[in-house]
């Protein structure tokens, strides 16, 4: 990689970066919700690249052991990101978020 190229990949990932950690701020403090992460996860690709651990432990009062509870209940496995949800994955986390 040349310099130029390098310095352009450490610029697209900070961006990325800060998608995510906006994302999960918001979802902190109740400005999104979990199913308007999940849709913004097909329209912009740093929040599809985020794990859905990832995502869960941003919300209050989910922890590591809560959020692996959640996606063992759904049935979502630990290492899938938003981008690989399936359309019943996906239902099946909203509707259980929305029903806590």
């Amino acid at each position: 990689m040349s310099a130029q190229e390098r310095a352009d990949a450490l610029k697209k990932a900070a961006a990325a970066r800060a998608a995510r950690a906006a994302a999960k701020e918001k979802l902190k403090t109740g400005d999104l919700s979990i199913a308007e992460v999940l849709d913004s996860g097909g329209s912009e690709d740093a929040i599809a690249r985020m794990r859905v651990s990832e995502l869960l432990e941003a919300l209050p009062g989910i922890g590591k052991v809560r959020a692996a509870a959640i996606m063992e209940t759904v049935g979502i496995a630990a290492s899938r990101r938003v981008r690989g949800l399936g359309v019943h994955q996906r239902r099946a986390l909203v509707d259980f978020m929305n029903e806590k």
